[in-house]
């Protein structure tokens, strides 16, 4: 199975709904009742997929949501909060600390390996090693 494959039973186990349609400027939005709404066709494979579901998941299961009033402070809360969510869903840090001892160390391999686009396995080391000090 896949991260995407466990993702979506993730979700469904859950009840949260997903729904797929054209959103003009946005890719994905989720609301507090569960409900996460995507623009599949803005995102360019599967490992996109993973990610952006991942991040509206996080909004959802940490109640990480905000409104055109929040404060740029607010807005910010929340969006890493879902980001530290999907980091820690699609790239665990023994996983990816296991793979870095046996010798992956390749940014790209270690995208491959965990279904993810390069660009956020590398924001997730980034966070792994300021945020945690754990690499």
């Amino acid at each position: 199975m896949t991260r995407l494959q466990g993702l979506y039973e993730t979700a469904d186990g859950l009840g949260l709904q997903i729904c797929y349609f054209p959103m003009g400027n946005i890719t994905a939005i989720s609301t507090p009742d569960g409900f996460i709404g995507m623009d599949v066709d803005k995102l360019e494979n599967t490992a996109a997929e993973a990610v952006c579901l991942a991040h509206e998941m996080g909004h959802c299961l940490t109640g990480s949501f905000y409104t055109v009033e929040s404060s740029l402070c607010q807005r910010r809360r929340c969006e890493e909060r879902a980001d530290r969510w999907a980091m820690g869903r699609l790239v665990p840090l023994a996983e990816l600390k296991a793979l870095l001892e046996s010798g992956v160390t390749r940014p790209d391999e270690l995208a491959e390996h965990f279904g993810v686009p390069e660009q956020f396995l590398r924001k997730c080391v980034q966070f792994y090693k300021e945020a945690k000090g754990a690499l």
